[in-house]
């Protein structure tokens, strides 16, 4: 009984070490714990405010929630014999190193020139952790709807996420790579 528990417990232990070291890593990069403001929102639902990216959640929390939906076919094919405990810890250590990534000095000056998020400082540590969360959601509805439907879902929040607020995963990835300054005018419209 007690080797079955500690074999159990392990994936959660990793998981929250793995959380540990995204918010370690963060504090290192200079990340805020959340808004200068000093306020504590569950929600911002403005995508081009002072305080997107600093609460808790945004429009960009759906983006995170795509890569929930992505990262557990990718998880999932590549791994397949791996609990799903493993596989979750895995989508998340994937996400952290984007949330580390995503708050760079290069990443955050990327988005600066060549997308329409002129202002944008980084995420604040809130926020990271909110985008876990949303990633690990994403995760978790993937395992439940099936392919098809996530499928479909992905497409449906680009969908809404491009008439809502000009922007999405997709056109994020692409912004980030290549400068389209007619997109980016279009996007600050």
């Amino acid at each position: 009984m007690r080797k079955l528990l500690r074999r159990q417990i392990w994936p959660e232990l990793a998981v929250l070490a793995t959380i540990g070291a995204t918010i370690v890593v963060l504090c290192g990069l200079g990340r805020p714990w959340w808004c200068a403001c000093g306020q504590w929102w569950l929600w911002v639902g403005d995508a081009y405010s002072s305080h997107t990216s600093q609460h808790l959640a945004d429009p960009y929390s759906f983006t995170h929630l795509q890569h929930g939906l992505v990262l557990y076919w990718l998880v999932t094919w590549l791994f397949p014999k791996w609990r799903m405990s493993w596989q979750v810890w895995l989508t998340l250590t994937l996400e952290a190193g984007w949330e580390i990534l995503e708050n760079s000095p290069f990443i955050i000056g990327r988005y600066r020139t060549t997308t329409a998020a002129l202002g944008y400082t980084g995420d604040s540590i809130l926020n990271s952790m909110g985008d876990l969360f949303s990633c690990w959601a994403g995760f978790m509805l993937a395992r439940k709807i099936g392919w098809r439907s996530c499928v479909g879902l992905f497409f449906a929040i680009e969908a809404i996420l491009l008439i809502t607020i000009r922007d999405s995963l997709l056109m994020n990835v692409l912004m980030l790579s290549v400068d389209i300054e007619w997109l980016k005018a279009w996007q600050l419209r």
